[in-house]
């Protein structure tokens, strides 16, 4: 049951009037030269793949009125070598962007729930299904807008004390055991966090071709032209472009 609310007239208390605003604070940045973090485009791609997929739906389809599709990218990795700390940055030859994904598809179709021989009724009906892609990309690293900035590799060390130690009865007093202690462990360990670089999606383009595999007529029907099918071949030429961009420290000229 709806409970008026008998203490607030929001007709006349609401404001519709003009908002006041004050000027945002001046930006504290000093002027000069700074360095600031932010996203570096690294490559922009056009990525083309071709796909083959069988269909089936799960009743008997007159045609098909329409299908709306979805470019989905699930996995967008550049895959990049490591370099040592304090060492000069070697760029590789090439580099593997990793992609996988999928082409989600409503299909609008007509299914037939009465024939009379000459005259067919249908209900619109709407089917979803996905067809997955995956490929690996080489990228050169002269195709590259900006170069990446390679990941620092971890690092661990080992040290020991020099310990001495006395041998013991049936050893000369002057001897000793000379070496490090067993019983300890020492180490220097470094770990680094760096950006990982990552994708947006910028377009898509999507020419397919659709063949019923099983179609057939109705039987004793008037219209010889009229039939159902259940399955469909599709080819699908995909064509997508991505953006491949990493955070990184960028110096700038602050006014």
């Amino acid at each position: 049951m709806k409970k008026d609310n008998k203490c607030v007239d929001v007709n006349l208390s609401a404001n519709v009037g003009e908002c006041d605003y004050s000027p945002s604070a001046a930006p504290i940045t000093p002027a000069g030269e700074t360095i600031i973090r932010v996203p570096v485009e690294l490559a922009v791609l056009t990525v083309r793949t071709n796909l083959s997929a069988k269909i089936t739906f799960p009743e008997p389809v007159l045609e098909i009125k329409d299908v709306k599709k979805r470019v989905q990218i699930i996995q967008c990795k550049l895959l990049l070598p490591g370099v040592a700390a304090g060492a000069d940055p070697f760029p590789a030859a090439s580099y593997n962007l990793f992609l996988k994904g999928s082409v989600r598809k409503n299909i609008q179709y007509a299914a037939p729930c009465y024939n009379s021989g000459v005259c067919v009724n249908s209900e619109m009906r709407s089917f979803t299904t996905e067809v997955p892609f995956e490929c690996i990309v080489p990228i050169a690293a002269g195709d590259f807008i900006n170069p990446p900035q390679l990941p620092f590799l971890n690092a661990r060390a080992e040290f020991d004390f020099f310990r001495q130690q006395e041998l013991g009865h049936g050893y000369p007093e002057k001897d000793h055991f000379l070496s490090s202690d067993l019983s300890q462990f020492h180490q220097i360990s470094s770990q680094f966090y760096n950006q990982m670089p990552y994708c947006e999606l910028i377009s898509s383009n999507i020419t397919e071709w659709d063949e019923a595999l099983d179609r057939k007529p109705f039987h004793h029907s008037a219209n010889w032209s009229e039939g159902t099918f259940e399955s469909i071949s599709e080819k699908m030429f995909l064509q997508f472009t991505v953006k491949v961009l990493q955070n990184q420290q960028v110096r700038v000229t602050a006014l």
